[in-house]
């Protein structure tokens, strides 16, 4: 996990993560104090679709838990400066891998324009235009990020789906080849012609 934990930069990132049956992921980050952290996570295929998460800060304490969640949101502010560790569990199933993508995203998003906070004027025609145009920009990016999960989920709910119908169908094919050779035998046995054994008597 070194190099995943080594993506996590301070503007946050996105991840797609394998999760075996029985087995548990962690990542950890260093944080100040006084920042705002999000999480976003959605299980894209496996089992029921549903995977373990906790959050716990520097000292231990568990500040966000979910149990067999398909997909959640939690967001928080740090209290403390330090490493904050969180975990994505699948060790409650014994035999379906799950695939979880998670969005980690630490402190606010940058003014798109230079000392905008500070500013005592109104903003100008151009500048509002800006603005608009930015925050409908990341309205798009959220949603088009939502249905390609959405799309990756159905796909692999599809895919599964055609594998259990291909195998039912070729059982079904063993299963009617047997029964129609038994059937054959069966009425083969009925017209067999049973000779009587030849044994002749010497005079």
């Amino acid at each position: 996990l070194a190099a995943l934990l080594g993506a996590l930069g301070a503007s946050g990132t996105e991840l797609t993560l394998e999760l075996p049956d029985s087995a548990k992921r962690c990542f950890h980050q260093e944080l100040e104090s006084g920042i705002k952290v999000t999480l976003d996570y959605q299980v894209i295929s496996g089992g029921h679709y549903d995977v373990d998460c906790y959050v716990e800060d520097p000292n231990g304490k568990t500040i966000y838990q979910e149990t067999k969640k398909q997909y959640d949101s939690f967001s928080h502010h740090t209290e403390v400066k330090g490493v904050y560790t969180f975990c994505f569990s699948n060790e409650f199933s014994t035999f379906s891998h799950k695939i979880v993508y998670f969005d980690f995203q630490v402190g606010d998003e940058p003014p798109i324009l230079p000392d905008m906070n500070n500013r005592v004027t109104a903003l100008t025609q151009m500048e509002s235009a800006c603005v608009t145009i930015h925050e409908m920009l990341n309205t798009v990016i959220d949603s088009q990020t939502h249905y390609r999960l959405r799309e990756a989920q159905d796909r692999s709910r599809a895919e599964d789906l055609n594998g259990r119908v291909s195998y039912w169908s070729v059982g079904e094919t063993l299963i009617l080849f047997v029964v129609s050779i038994g059937q054959v035998m069966l009425l083969k046995s009925f017209f067999t012609e049973k000779r009587p054994s030849s044994g002749g008597a010497g005079t």
